[in-house]
Order: structure tokens, then sequence, then C-alpha cells
């Protein structure tokens, strides 16, 4: 999924210095952005209040929309790097290309999970005969700089592992969640998990206490550790845990997101994580030149340009405002 955003902004995430330490309930609002002409998104990170949760850098919740008369998700070529992206949809489909050569149609449940490291391009819309409604979620893990130049490739995995209790089922996405690891490469301690509960469920969820945690609320009404949290917003939960208590008052969809603390800091500009502001300029330069990250084959139309960097130099401010 790409950042539309053509006054993007240069910004530090990462280090543990704003890691609460400590179980917390920070409900996080979203920011509305328009990606397409349309598919509006809930972004949730970065935040306002808080730009990662372990090593997940960006989180955008769109949907449930009817696009039964219109073209639906249409993000033409753009360039990544220094991160995986992660499709995850609860209705509809995805046509993924990318310069890789990959070409899948991602479904609900299904996993598409896209490493970048040092390069790559691809696309995301709609097929042209689609379902009716388009509901899901995009997000973005920051590679560790131990692997963030690996070979870029992607992976479709539609069959997932689950756990399971009495009126819940968690999906593993990506990482492992009480000894159940899903087929994602990862490359940092983390968990990804698509929870449904069933209309009254009360349950506990089993937790690592070194990660830091966040829910976001897919649909439905769901209660998180005794907050109310409404679909399009995410809790974030802090460290310290060992379990989490969930309460359906009515069927619902959650997102669990969590990892350890994300270590270095990162400069997220547009579409890439990068180091230095001097790494960002030049994969802006590489992509407008249209080196280095390649092409998108079969995509009928143009790639994105990128937004002009700021004029002013980059202030670390760390995992939060």
């Amino acid at each position: 999924m790409s950042n539309l955003d053509r006054q993007a902004a240069l910004s530090v995430c990462g280090g543990r210095g704003f890691v609460v330490a400590e179980p917390v309930r920070e409900l996080l609002s979203p920011r509305t952005v328009r990606l397409g002409e349309s598919t509006e998104v809930r972004r949730l990170l970065p935040n306002l209040g808080r730009r990662m949760v372990g090593a997940w850098a960006f989180v955008d919740h769109y949907g449930p929309d009817d696009i039964a008369d219109e073209p639906g998700m249409q993000v033409p070529p753009h360039p990544h790097m220094g991160l995986q992206t992660v499709s995850w949809l609860h209705q509809g489909e995805v046509l993924h290309r990318d310069s890789t050569g990959s070409l899948a149609t991602i479904r609900p449940r299904e996993l598409g999970l896209m490493t970048s490291g040092r390069a790559i391009s691809h696309s995301e819309e709609s097929p042209r005969s689609h379902a009716r409604y388009l509901h899901g979620a995009q997000l973005w893990v920051a590679l560790p700089d131990a692997h963030r130049r690996v070979d870029p490739r992607f992976e479709h995995h539609p069959d997932l592992p689950a756990v399971t209790a009495p009126g819940l089922t968690a999906t593993v996405i990506l990482g492992t969640l009480d000894g159940t690891t899903s087929p994602g490469t990862a490359y940092t301690p983390i968990v990804g998990a698509d929870i449904t509960l069933s209309d009254g469920a009360d349950v506990r969820l089993p937790l690592d206490r070194d990660f830091e945690y966040a829910v976001l609320a897919m649909s439905g009404e769901a209660v998180v550790d005794g907050v109310p949290v409404l679909p399009g917003s995410m809790l974030y939960l802090g460290c310290g845990r060992t379990e989490l208590a969930l309460r359906a008052e009515s069927d619902a969809a959650l997102m669990l997101l969590g990892g350890e603390p994300f270590e270095e800091e990162l400069i997220m500009f547009w579409n890439w994580i990068g180091r230095s502001q001097e790494e960002i300029a030049e994969a802006r330069r590489d992509w407008m030149e249209g080196t280095r990250f390649g092409e998108v084959k079969g995509y009928d139309g143009a790639p994105l340009p990128a937004p002009e960097l700021p004029p002013v130099p980059l202030k670390p401010r760390g995992r939060v405002r």
C-alpha cells in the first residue's frame, strides 16, 4: 500500500526511549487519508501520539466500502525500501504486481507479504471484475539494519495457522502467538493476528510480557481490557502483559499487533524507511530517474511521482511526538 500524501513529511521513529514499559490503555484516533479516486483510509500509524508498535510502523484501515459501481482500489506503481508490506482483507480482492515479476490476487484472510529489502516497486488494484465490498488493512513492518538490504521478494500464503478458544479464532498472520507460528518471513520478534470473536465471547488471550501490543478494531462491538474499541480505532496496550481480556458484545473482528520494541531509530518518508536523510534523498532520485526500483509490468497507467523533500532538516523526535 502506498502513502499517497503529497505533503509527506520526514519523521524519525523507533528507539526504546518512549516505549511504555507497563500495561496502559491508550486509545488512538485515526486520521482520514484519500487513497486514489475511490478509497478512503483511516491511518492509525504513524499517529499524532505514537509512531510504532514493535516493528509495526504503518497501519491503514479501510472499508467496508461499496465499490460495486466503482473501480475500487487503484494504486499505481510506487517504490518501497527498508520495510515489509502486509496486505490483509476481510472482504474483496486486491491484485498485486511487483518489479520482481510477482502477480497474485489476494483474497480475504490470505497473507500478501512483500519484503522490499533494498528496493522494489509494486501496484495494487481491485480486479476489473470484483466483489461488491472492500474491507481490510494495509500495514508496514520495519526491517532491522541487518536485513534491510535483503533481496526483494513476495510471499502469498492462502492458508494460515490459528489459535482457538471458545468463541475465539486467532489467525496468525505474522510471527508467533501462543506457540503457533505464521509461515510468513519475519525479521524481528513480532506478532500479527486476526481475531474473530463470537457474540458473547469472554476470553483471555496469552501474550508475551516482553512485547508491546496494540489492538485494531476491524468490525463489530468489542471490549479490550475493559475499553470499548470502535471499528477503525486502535488501542495501544504497552508492555508487561501476559494475557489480554477480550469480550464481544456482537460478532466482532480485531487485529492484534505486537513485538519487541524496535531499538533502532528510523527515518520514514513517503514509501521508504531509511536511516538518514541522505539515504532518503538518494532513494527519491533513483525512483524519479527510473533506476534501482525496477519496473512493474502489466499495470495500465503511469507510476506515481515522489513528493518533494521538505526544505527543513530532520529533527529526531523518537517513537512518540
